[in-house]
């Protein structure tokens, strides 16, 4: 009956966070697609193996009607579609809109307008075949037409294509349409700045872990973005603009991401323990879609179109059909693999409203299935790294078995001394000893997690926002240019209409750049792009620190810059210190020394620390805290002196504050093992440190090290 109800529970749980995710997700779809002009409702049409004769307008031809869209499958010969201007209303007279087609698989589409006497005046072309003539690198086609008295209003498209014909079209004013496709760009960004995030860091996982799960998995992330870019459109651009490499990849990333994700799911749900039934037949469906593939290249579209439906619907089948049963078998990462496909499942069902027109997202349609895939993806590293946890709980019930191994022979130690009498003196002092050994043992092996956990960790924070933050800074420089080159093109068009304008139109743009305050409008512009290029500089400043500090893949003794690791140090403890502390540094010329570089960086980041605790925990009245840090060269060797002026040490506490295990911090706010770390690791380079403290005047650490490690 329990078990029921935690099943029960994480289902309910499951509903709410889907319904908490996409709900808004909907909504701002909705809002966003209100503005997108105009959709056609009826479209008349015909299939010709002849090309249409081009002189003229023969309203004859066009005998079949279609509403809402068009579905027609695949065709080899030409469609031609015509739809008219004047089933819409609020359309102006004499002003610029875009005729948009909500397919960007066509290869060949034409648009063709015609005067009055329905004679072709005007015919203009797009789609994949002709990519030249797409510079915005929207994908799908689109047109630019002025409505007005010259033109008939009967819009005619000749349409080619070796995909399956489904589309509808939508005019709308440019403005609109260029603020939806930027926001369409913007999205489609994120989503793949995030699915590429997301496979780098289960890509750097796999190389600390050594699990294949993670190698499966982020190849499955890579190849599902790429199949979502293709249905988007995007991945034409990325194939180099080849037509048939795009309308291929749209089965072939699909195909690619089948094959990673069955030897994932069978690694990540134990198929082999859980469902031992199911295991080898999931090895069916990578080879059902390469079939499928094999039917695209070899020509059968229609057919593969088809295939590739039908895997999609057993292998959603299949996969809640394992988790669930796993689940039920009381598997934890059953629940976050259930909910992680709920999000993609109900992007899938949004999309099929979208298609069965119960709901309208317009140009938005795909974007529930991107967010459905990245949000499945998010949850799945969670669910990975939910793994890592498990194991770190099962190391630390390990040593703490050890240790209790450990405490169990020094009671019997402790017993046998009783009955013992002569020996009781050399027996205390073997217990002595290995108790002084058993802290020492106990030092390292929480010093070693401890840096090798901190170093992974800074190293895979600086490496995760090294990426985006090389990305906006790169785009910041071409950004200022092309704007740069926006103002003098729109000065020109200001000089220019000086002179070729009427006066009442110099005067409506005079009023718009009053209404639109275009000087402080620009001085606004430059003055955010400062921001963004001042704000991307700290970034990397951040992230360099962040890599001079966990030096992770250093593990020999080297040559370093001592400045380097306390100056990544501070860079780390800024947050804390900045407006509070005042900070002198007084560097003097001294050499590089060898070392272990992330052990250094542990030294210094314990004893600074250490001392901002101080002054902020204990500040004293009428006395500015702060923080002194002096380098000097002395008798061939290398001296660091940290100061404080906070409150000091008693000579009780100074004799104890390398022991480890003392500490004079409150109760789970301190180990006692920062500075006798920081003893060994010292001791460990031949160096020495020496504590100079006063009570209510500060204290200063004083590190002797050599400059070379003989």
């Amino acid at each position: 009956m329990k078990n029921l109800y935690m099943y029960l529970r994480s289902i309910g749980l499951s509903l709410f966070l889907i319904l908490f995710v996409t709900l808004p997700i909907i909504y701002y779809l909705g809002v966003f697609s209100q503005d997108e002009g105009l959709r056609f409702d009826t479209y008349d049409y015909f299939i010709s193996e002849e090309a249409l004769p081009v002189g003229n307008l023969n309203p004859s031809h066009f005998k079949n009607e279609s509403l809402q869209k068009i579905d027609l499958g695949v065709i080899d010969e030409d469609l031609y579609v015509k739809v008219d201007l004047n089933d819409l209303e609020g359309l102006g007279k004499d002003s610029l809109f875009i005729v948009e087609l909500s397919n960007p698989s066509f290869r060949e589409v034409d648009l063709m307008r015609f005067n009055k006497a329905g004679d072709l005046v005007s015919k203009q072309t797009s789609g994949t075949a002709f990519s030249k003539t797409n510079p915005l690198k929207n994908p799908n086609p689109f047109f630019r037409i002025q409505v007005g008295d010259e033109f008939n209003s009967i819009l005619v498209f000749r349409i080619k294509s070796k995909v399956p014909i489904e589309f509808d079209a939508a005019i709308s004013p440019s403005n609109s349409f260029f603020q939806n496709y930027s926001l369409r760009l913007i999205i489609i960004s994120a989503y793949f700045g995030i699915m590429i995030a997301l496979f780098l860091y289960n890509f750097i996982l796999y190389f600390s872990v050594k699990d294949k799960v993670y190698l499966f998995y982020c190849f499955y992330i890579l190849f599902i973005a790429l199949a979502q870019l293709s249905l988007s459109g995007y991945s034409y651009f990325f194939l180099m603009e080849n037509a048939y490499l795009y309308e291929v990849s749209i089965i072939g990333f699909t195909t690619l991401s089948s094959i990673f994700v069955i030897p994932f799911i069978q690694l990540f749900l134990k198929t082999k323990v859980y469902v031992p039934k199911y295991d080898q037949w999931l090895y069916l469906i990578p080879v059902s879609y390469v079939i499928t593939l094999i039917f695209r290249v070899s020509g059968f579209v229609e057919l593969s179109y088809s295939l590739t439906d039908l895997n999609g619907m057993v292998l959603a089948i299949c996969f809640f059909t394992i988790g669930i049963i796993a689940a039920k078998k009381g598997y934890r990462s059953a629940y976050f693999f259930l909910l992680a496909w709920s999000f993609l499942l109900f992007g899938l069902v949004v999309y099929i409203l979208h298609n069965q027109r119960i709901i309208d997202l317009g140009s938005y349609a795909n974007f529930p299935l991107l967010a459905g895939t990245a949000i499945e993806a998010l949850l799945l590293s969670f669910a990975l790294a939910d793994k890592i946890n498990i194991l770190k709980r099962e190391k630390e019930r390990e040593q703490l078995d050890k240790l209790d191994a450990l405490k169990e022979n020094e009671r019997l130690i402790k017993e046998q001394n009783l009955h013992l009498e002569d020996m009781v003196r050399s027996r205390t002092e073997e217990l002595e000893m290995t108790l002084k050994n058993l802290q020492n043992t106990q030092t390292q092996l929480v010093n070693q997690e401890k840096m090798a956990s901190l170093g992974q960790l800074t190293a895979g924070i600086a490496h995760e926002i090294n990426n985006p933050i090389n990305f906006v800074s790169s785009n910041i420089s071409p950004l200022k240019r092309d704007l740069k080159d926006i103002l003098e093109l729109m000065e020109v068009y200001r000089e220019k209409g000086k002179e070729e304008f009427t006066e009442d139109s110099l005067s409506e743009i005079e009023e718009m750049e009053e209404d639109i305050e275009i000087d402080y409008l620009l001085e606004e512009v430059e003055q955010l792009l400062n921001g963004m290029e001042d704000g991307a500089k700290r970034t990397v400043e951040i992230v360099r620190g962040l890599k001079l500090f966990s030096r992770v893949d250093e593990q020999d003794v080297k040559k370093v810059d001592i400045h380097d690791g306390i100056d990544s140090t501070l860079i780390l403890l800024n947050s804390t210190m900045s407006g509070r502390i005042k900070l002198t540094k007084n560097y003097g010329s001294i050499p590089q020394v060898e070392c272990l570089a992330g052990k250094m960086n542990q030294v210094f980041m314990n004893i600074i620390s250490n001392a901002i605790h101080a002054l902020i925990d204990h500040p004293i009245e009428g006395r500015e805290p702060e923080l002194t840090i002096a380098t000097f060269l002395q008798n061939e060797r290398v001296v660091v002196k940290i100061g404080d002026n906070g409150p000091g040490m008693p000579t009780s506490v100074r004799e104890k504050i390398f022991e480890p295990f003392f500490t004079t911090k409150p109760v789970g706010k301190g180990t006692g093992l920062g500075l006798s770390i920081v003893y060994t690791i010292i001791e460990n380079h031949k160096g020495t440190i020496e504590v100079d403290s006063e009570d209510q005047k500060g204290t200063t650490f004083t590190i002797d090290l050599p400059i070379n490690q003989n």
